[in-house]
């Protein structure tokens, strides 16, 4: 039987690998098979993570508008039922931008709910 060089397959395949866990602490980063599960579990943890950004941060900006909108005598809920039923179209990310950069715009919104 003839002899296979795997060299050039095996050598790109592990090289790919460790180019992945570049920065990894410690053998993590050096050896392969302790860098091929590092990498796996890296990959696995960024892909559930791509989603649970999405809920985090509309959890952030929830937040921080309960917390503008409460020294006006409203709650996150009732401000945001009151802006469906004064038809204003904006968004939580942007209402929460308001609430820590301009309040006074905010404090607009409030009325129009309000009103």
């Amino acid at each position: 039987m003839t002899r296979v060089k795997r060299g050039n397959v095996a050598r790109k395949r592990r090289n790919k690998i460790l180019k992945l866990a570049k920065g990894f602490r410690g053998s993590h980063s050096k050896l392969f098979r302790t860098a091929n599960q590092r990498v796996m579990k890296a990959l696995t943890n960024a892909y559930r993570d791509r989603r649970k950004r999405k809920r985090d941060f509309r959890r952030l900006w929830i937040a921080r508008i309960n917390a503008a909108v409460r020294p006006h005598d409203l709650s996150y809920s009732k401000f945001i039922w009151g802006m469906k039923q004064a038809n204003v179209q904006l968004n939580r990310k942007m209402l929460a931008q308001l609430g820590v950069l301009d309040p006074a715009a905010l404090k607009a919104v409030i009325d129009v709910v309000k009103g």
